[in-house]
């Protein structure tokens, strides 16, 4: 490894903690910025610090190895050895923690679902993604919220938005853009043929306030009477919100509550967020021209997964990972062991591109 990278990497955090020690207390932004740097970077500093501690042991033992004492170097030898194996492993965990660190990553998410082509099918398939969604929250001890739901009348869901809350849900759930592709035999298929359905994902980042400054003469807000199956009261008055923000085009909207204030203030934080990813996508895009990214372009177009029903596999076509386990992911249980095997692809292809 590159000695004078990390060396340099030791003093910058040198410099960060004296910083830190002479802030004014009364300065609490600063001081929370700089605290959760410093946070970020501390298992970093500790390994390369134990790094250069194994390579100082390493070169103490071969001033051992020229010993005539045969007893003294068949011990440095076997020592060395040891060392050298955590070495190695010390340097694989520095590689890791120097892969660039999504900002987004630690952010809650927002998860938009909508059914693609193949009419009911699709609408149900749809269905069945926000159940797995709702399930592998459950298992992480995630709050999920349905901000906005559009449902057909056969238990279908033309359209379902998110609200998901935890610990880095969007670092988790990014994966997850893109279109998802059902293959099975539909329920009114009398001939028993298989029908191929799709419907899209696309996972974002919730924006604060602070991440997307929305000004109120930027937004045309259009109020209307809700519409869905079952003439709900919900329907009664004009209380579905749509919201248009005029310099992007970016538009959202909610009729999920009865409270006209409520449905304002969800369709506010899905704007919020669909602006942020907006923006950055675009500097994703601006820092990473020569290189495609794991997740694509973001584009929801872009097919991702395969669920096949009579095989009961479920194939993610980004890292040609097959799993005869479609009931188990489905369920949430094992949706884990795809995301896993993509968030560890995408960190190869980041340290590929890292010069150490």
């Amino acid at each position: 490894m590159d000695a004078q990278k990390l060396n340099d990497i030791l003093e910058n955090f040198s410099n960060l903690e004296e910083k830190l020690n002479n802030l004014n207390s009364d300065n609490f932004s600063d001081y929370a910025k700089l605290s959760k740097e410093y946070s970020d970077l501390k298992p970093l500093i500790d390994r390369i610090n134990q790094l250069f501690k194994c390579e100082k042991e390493i070169k103490d033992l071969d001033e051992l190895l020229i010993s005539e004492d045969e007893e003294i170097k068949a011990e440095a030898i076997n020592e060395k050895n040891i060392l050298l194996e955590k070495k190695q492993k010390i340097e694989e965990e520095i590689k890791v923690l120097l892969i660039p660190k999504d900002i987004s990553d630690e952010k809650n998410a927002i998860v938009e679902i909508r059914a693609g082509t193949g009419g009911e099918e699709a609408a149900l398939f749809a269905s069945d993604l926000f159940r797995m969604y709702l399930k592998f929250s459950e298992l992480h001890n995630w709050k999920c919220e349905v901000m906005d739901i559009s449902e057909t009348d056969h238990d279908g869901i033309k359209e379902v938005i998110l609200n998901i809350s935890g610990e880095s849900v969007f670092g988790t759930l990014k994966f997850e853009s893109g279109t998802h592709r059902v293959q099975r035999v539909p329920e009114t298929e009398s001939g028993g043929r298989i029908h191929t359905s799709a419907a899209t994902v696309a996972v974002l980042p919730e924006a604060s306030d602070i991440d997307v400054d929305v000004l109120e003469k930027d937004l045309r807000i259009d109020i209307f009477r809700s519409s869905g199956p079952g003439g709900q009261s919900v329907n009664t008055t004009d209380s579905a919100v749509r919201i248009t923000h005029i310099p992007t085009g970016v538009v959202s909207q909610c009729q999920d509550e009865k409270s006209q204030h409520k449905n304002k203030a969800k369709a506010l934080k899905v704007l919020r967020s669909r602006i942020y990813e907006l923006e950055r996508q675009k500097k994703d895009e601006e820092r990473a021209l020569s290189r495609k990214s794991q997740v694509g372009s973001g584009d929801r177009s872009e097919r991702i997964r395969t669920y096949n029903f009579p095989q009961g596999r479920v194939t993610d076509h980004r890292i040609s990972l097959t799993l005869y386990k479609l009931e188990q992911i489905l369920n949430g249980e094992n949706l884990e062991e795809i995301i896993s095997a993509l968030v560890t692809d995408d960190n190869m292809k980041k340290l590929s591109e890292l010069k150490l």
